[in-house]
């Protein structure tokens, strides 16, 4: 009796384990241009308590039931090459896939968090075409030097949410995940 009882609440435990493993989480990442900053993002959200999956090239039927689609834009030619894409084929897979996310009612966060180090030609050509996407956009300190952020963002209602550092990125992710119900 007493072993049945053991193994009954061990079953229940285990059922419980498992099955909220198995549930989609709230947030998905992916990097926009490649680069293995949306890594460290995942690594901030961890810090908030937020298990964030993170698809490395996320397609538009990829998209499961999170709320949130956090996208991390700097360009690196390495990545792109490694994940055997350019970026006119970059640029259409996070349109697609902004576009599936808006459809299924989800909120789009653009992210730069590599500052004016991971500003380039190619980085910019992927932040113009993320800024119209975004819900929320977090850029860090260095990262609008020049005020590309800034121009795009003018004559819309986004905000840019400054952070000092990829680790004080947390503070704006928390206002902004807060708001949008995940923290």
């Amino acid at each position: 009796m007493k072993n049945r009882l053991i193994q009954n609440i061990l079953s229940g435990l285990m059922l419980m384990v498992f099955s909220t493993a198995g549930m989609a989480a709230d947030v998905v990442l992916t990097p926009f241009g490649q680069s293995p900053d949306a890594m460290m993002v995942r690594v901030v959200l961890k810090k908030l308590g937020v298990e964030g999956r993170l698809e490395k090239i996320l397609q538009a039927d990829g998209l499961q039931d999170e709320k949130v689609l956090v996208t991390v834009v700097a360009g690196s030619s390495k990545g792109l090459g490694e994940a055997g894409i350019d970026k006119d084929a970059e640029i259409a897979r996070m349109k697609s896939v902004a576009e599936a996310a808006k459809a299924k009612g989800m909120n789009v966060l653009v992210m730069h968090i590599g500052g004016k180090g991971r500003r380039g030609t190619l980085t910019d050509l992927f932040i113009e075409a993320a800024i119209p996407m975004a819900d929320k956009l977090i850029v860090v300190e260095g990262g609008d030097y020049d005020g590309l952020f800034t121009k795009l963002v003018e004559g819309t209602n986004l905000e840019i949410l400054p952070a000092k550092s990829v680790r004080e990125t947390s503070a704006p992710l928390q206002q902004v995940l807060t708001e949008w119900g995940i923290l």
